[in-house]
């Protein structure tokens, strides 16, 4: 029998679950998400297991951790002996669509260094058909219809990621772009979409639909750039715990880009630029929230909704100003802490408390076309959410993160003296504890999420709380011991 089933995997970029379900989520219209949560699973305790695009992408498509995937930067090869997601739908007749960009770095390990691949990041992971190319800085397809739209600018040089400014002076992240909201990356991508899922609606699909917003550079077009009253926005919390990560972070500029022409660098972020640039960070959430809508009712009007898995997600989370930070490579819930809905046909719709984690995702949409995931998949199918609370299901979240880099050593690196392999750091959180252990022989943090959910008082160094990092410490191993690389160890040949 032929699969019978839709897949529609929608991934936004660089957004915290608090964006929907915090302090913010009262300033920011966001209706259609809004109706797929009222009708869906709403994971409120979902986390992205590693940071930042690249990686959580992997972790997304493969279902590994970052220790087992080890696709650990944006640039990190992904081994291609790993399965994905798109690889094992293809195993059951599925051609997974690819509309947007996954950020998979490709094994060079096959190709000659001259493989224009091997010139940038923004590859396409396996098993997926690219069919609307959407990459960040690479991208060609979105800049070259802007051209044919008759917009005069170089796409070259990002003059088309630069607010319009009235004469006379500098840009500000709250001008508008200077193109027409329909013609956005986020309307490009929409209308593209709908146009190839309109001539396959007769048999089965599988669709991944890789929005690159809200990411930055914060730019809208009119009228999202004032969509959001930045003057009513409550202001991040810039409180912070004393510990050597902190100062390392802060050593150099950073997030350079946040709106370009006029960029903000964590700490010398000005009260009113961050009111400005988180009211244009909503206002593109809002533009998305605008084009989800569209895709929600073609899958009603087309009859295609009650045969469809529908998963939003997102790759990362982002810091938004709290602790002065910006950005995802932290160690902090901003940055971890993302939304996931899934709309299953026939579940009733609920909310869950538990702990869950992106590498869940993949062995969930395996598990709706009727595939079983591989052994060596790190993560559990979420479908049994819809029936109640799984048996023995995890009590804690397991993150990873890279600080390093092999050429150009970074802030982080410089600051402590690390050598590459010496700037990660694991996270193990709990609903109420937190712990965070780096390499390099850095000192732990330890939070109380109950007394302290902004994570603002570190209790690692507390001799009061030696035992809780010991336990914790103890707990972070285990998983990482039961978790390493899998593919192969259930075999035992010839013993």
């Amino acid at each position: 029998m032929p699969p019978k089933k839709n897949v529609l995997f929608i991934t936004l970029d660089q957004m915290p679950a608090s964006i929907l379900w915090g302090p913010l989520a009262d300033h920011v219209p966001t209706p259609n998400i809004d109706r797929l949560a009222a009708n869906g699973l709403s994971f409120r305790n979902h986390f992205t297991v590693t940071v930042p695009c690249g990686p959580a992408r992997a972790s997304l498509i493969t279902g590994l951790y970052a220790m087992n995937h080890r696709s650990i930067r944006n640039g990190t090869p992904l081994a291609r002996h790993h399965a994905t997601m798109a690889t094992e739908a293809r195993k059951s007749g599925y051609e997974p669509l690819l509309f947007g960009y996954t950020d998979t770095t490709p094994d060079p390990t096959d190709r000659a260094a001259e493989d224009p691949d091997l010139s940038i990041y923004e590859g396409v992971a396996p098993g997926f058909r690219e069919l609307v190319e959407m990459r960040m800085e690479a991208g060609l397809e979105w800049p070259a219809y802007l051209k044919a739209q008759g917009y005069d600018f170089d796409c070259s040089v990002f003059e088309h990621q630069l607010p319009v400014a009235p004469k006379g002076r500098k840009p500000r992240p709250s001008d508008p772009a200077p193109y027409a909201a329909e013609h956005s990356d986020t309307a490009y991508l929409t209308d593209r979409t709908l146009q190839a899922l309109e001539v396959r609606r007769k048999k089965p699909w599988f669709a991944h639909v890789a929005y690159i917003r809200p990411h930055p550079p914060l730019i809208a077009p009119a009228p999202y750039n004032t969509l959001v009253d930045p003057t009513a926005l409550p202001l991040a919390d810039r409180s912070a715990p004393d510990h050597p990560f902190m100062d390392a972070w802060f050593s150099a500029p950073s997030q350079t880009g946040l709106s370009l022409g006029h960029d903000g660098k964590g700490r010398d972020v000005s009260p009113e630029l961050e009111a400005e640039l988180r009211g244009v960070y909503l206002g593109l959430v809002a533009e998305v929230d605008h084009h989800l809508g569209r895709l929600l009712d073609w899958l009603e009007e087309t009859g295609q909704a009650e045969r469809t898995l529908v998963v939003l997600t997102v790759d990362h989370g982002e810091m938004l100003g709290e602790k002065c930070m910006w950005g995802k490579e932290s160690v902090f819930d901003p940055a971890y802490h993302v939304p996931l809905i899934l709309s299953v046909p026939g579940a009733s719709p609920r909310e869950v408390e538990a702990l869950t984690e992106s590498v869940d995702v993949a062995p969930t949409i395996l598990d709706w076309i009727g595939r079983a995931a591989p052994r060596a998949m790190d993560g559990q199918s979420l479908l049994p959410f819809a029936e109640g609370t799984p048996e023995g299901w995890r009590d804690a979240v397991m993150a990873e993160a890279d600080f390093g880099h092999p050429e150009r050593p970074t802030r982080i690196q410089k600051h402590l003296g690390l050598a590459e392999n010496e700037a990660g750091v694991a996270i193990l959180r709990e609903a109420r504890w937190k712990y965070i252990h780096f390499a390099g022989e850095l000192p732990p943090m330890l939070f109380d999420l109950e007394a302290d959910p902004g994570e603002t008082r570190d209790l690692g160094c507390d001799p009061a709380h030696r035992e809780q990092v010991a336990r914790l410490a103890g707990k972070l191993l285990d998983r990482m011991m039961a978790r390493r690389d899998r593919r192969l160890t259930h075999h035992a040949i010839g013993a």
